[in-house]
């Protein structure tokens, strides 16, 4: 095996122009993934790297760095880079200047294969550079590095390690946060102590602080065993993932100004991706970022931003009871040859549950409907003209004549068929179980079925599914579902506990079980001390109004 020393250089260069004039195509080297592992969830342990320095790269990589100022910093970055140990004829570095004040230019000491471009027109900020520096560079993988991120000479290399594996990973590098003087470093010592393994001495790491996201990798044995959550540690500063897997996703959305890389990282696992921390090199982060300094500004800007595109966020579950721009669930229901009124028993249970972000998909014939002479109370196609009329005013209601397809963004997928009157609990009660269990498909046979896939709720994992045909991308069906038992799981249970029994005589709906009642407790509680704080705001602002109207009302919300 050759070692990787042996196709090693980097170079300092006199800075010309901002740009180059030619630019070059990086080399695009064949790495036979036809029998990559499948990691089951995320657990990558199956996939084997070699060592550092012991194998031969093949797979060529664009380092994007979206920067805005900061070009003394830029400056320690680029040296750092100029000294990797990954081949440079196989790396180029794209520095996509995002409107600086002073615009930057490539300092003294570079990597050979470097420029400086403008980030496009008819955008602004970091997610709309990283955009730009992808559709200008040419590699076969794409490690993202923030302008400010001092690396370790195998930085690169021990990333690249793992997309010579397999080609659905996305993977994180580690860092220290550690403050930044200007005036204590030069490039040409930077450049000097990363070439020589010197890197971890360049700070002290006593004095650096860790990032949050440590925490995370630790609690789930280096995310081995994090599950569907995994992607929430793949935020900023340096990732790195296929060029297929970087475009499958859509890039970075640009509307987001903070908050993008949670949001990338979120659409990228529902690619199907595995999330890989890289602990065996390091990095210093030049200074500290903006949600060290200012988390709680931070964290309210970004709030609405995220919560709109990602549906398992955390802090929009403190809003349970809205519609959002991406839905948490698609529900598909087959009306098949059902009745107008077997239909809306179905679908009003669903539109009137405790999920009102879902979007709902009626299967049936709509595209025969008429306007022409007919017997409005004998025509063939009567009951689907009725649900048609019942539901077209309602915005979370589409009509289609085939499952639609499958939308990357919305993180679940529930199939029915018209009939039953599912719990006003039924979808959050699914998701919850698939969630716990960590499946990709769950099913739920519905009371009376006497067939499989007759009378059954199938609740699918998108994300699951999308690794399963990436693997598999002529399955099907069955074999799919194969597919998804050996990446995911399957698991199946009894679907009583999600339909409203009715009583044949009474026609009443039988008492809740101890789920339903436990967490319709559990929301009056939270309701009870939501409008309790409001009352106390409420109270405060009254007292400097109305001498005496506070301990009124105090006293009114201690009964």
């Amino acid at each position: 095996m050759t070692s990787i020393e042996e196709h090693t250089t980097a170079s300092i260069t006199e800075p010309t122009v901002t740009t180059t004039d030619i630019v070059s195509v990086l080399p695009r080297g064949a790495v036979d993934l036809s029998a990559q592992p499948r990691v089951h969830r995320n657990d990558y342990s199956v996939v084997d790297v070699p060592e550092l320095g012991e194998w031969t790269p093949k797979l060529s990589v664009s380092v994007v760095i979206p920067a805005y100022g900061g070009a003394d910093k830029l400056a320690l970055v680029l040296a750092s880079l100029a000294a990797q140990s990954y081949p440079a004829h196989l790396m180029e570095v794209i520095v996509v200047d995002d409107g600086s004040p002073e615009p930057l230019t490539l300092p003294l000491v570079h990597p050979e294969n470097t420029r400086v471009i403008p980030s496009a027109e008819g955008g602004w900020g970091s997610a709309h550079g990283v955009n730009t520096g992808v559709a200008a560079s040419s590699g076969q993988v794409i490690l993202r590095l923030d302008s400010d991120m001092l690396v370790y000479r195998e930085h690169v290399e021990s990333q690249m390690r793992w997309h010579h594996r397999i080609d659905y990973g996305a993977v994180l590098g580690h860092k220290l946060f550690v403050d930044f003087d200007p005036a204590a470093l030069t490039a040409e010592h930077v450049r000097e102590e990363v070439a020589a393994g010197r890197a971890d001495r360049l700070f002290d790491k006593e004095t650096a602080d860790p990032h949050w996201i440590e925490r995370q990798i630790d609690r789930h044995d280096r995310l081995r065993t994090a599950g569907r959550l995994a992607y929430k540690v793949f935020i900023g500063a340096s990732g790195s993932l296929h060029r297929e897997l970087f475009d499958a996703a859509g890039g970075l959305d640009a509307e987001l100004v903070l908050g993008g890389d949670t949001e990338f990282a979120y659409r990228v696992a529902q690619r199907g991706a595995v999330f890989v921390p890289d602990l065996d090199t390091s990095s210093w982060h030049l200074g500290r970022t903006q949600m060290q300094t200012r988390r709680d500004a931070g964290t309210r800007y970004r709030m609405p931003y995220v919560s709109n595109r990602v549906p398992d966020f955390h802090l929009r579950r403190k809003r349970p009871d809205r519609q959002w721009d991406v839905p948490l669930v698609d529900v598909v229901v087959d009306t098949g040859d059902s009745t107008l009124e077997e239909v809306d028993t179905t679908v009003s249970s669903l539109l009137s549950g405790t999920t009102p972000d879902l979007r709902l998909w009626l299967m049936g014939p709509w595209t025969r409907l008429h306007d022409d002479r007919r017997a409005p109370l004998d025509e063939e196609l009567l009951d689907a003209r009725l649900i048609h009329e019942t539901f077209r005013g309602d915005p979370r209601v589409k009509f289609v004549g085939t499952p639609p397809r499958t939308d990357p963004r919305v993180p679940h997928r529930l199939y029915l068929s018209a009939g039953p009157t599912l719990t006003e609990t039924a979808v959050a009660d699914l998701i919850k179980e698939i969630d716990k269990l960590g499946c990709g498909l769950l099913c739920a046979p519905l009371p009376g079925a006497t067939k499989a896939g007759d009378g059954m709720l199938r609740l699918e994992r998108a994300s699951s599914f999308a690794r399963a045909l990436h693997l598999e991308p002529e399955a099907a069906g069955k074999e799919l579902d194969r597919t998804i038992e050996q990446t995911h799981g399957t698991h199946w249970m009894p679907g009583e506990r999600f339909v409203a029994v009715v009583d044949e005589e009474s026609e009443e709906a039988s008492q809740p079980s101890r789920e339903v009642l436990e967490q319709r407790l559990e929301k009056a509680l939270v309701d009870a001390d939501r409008q309790r704080a409001r009352a106390q705001r409420a109270e405060r602002k009254l007292r400097w109004f109305t001498p005496g109207l506070g301990q009124r009302l105090l006293r009114r919300i201690a009964r």
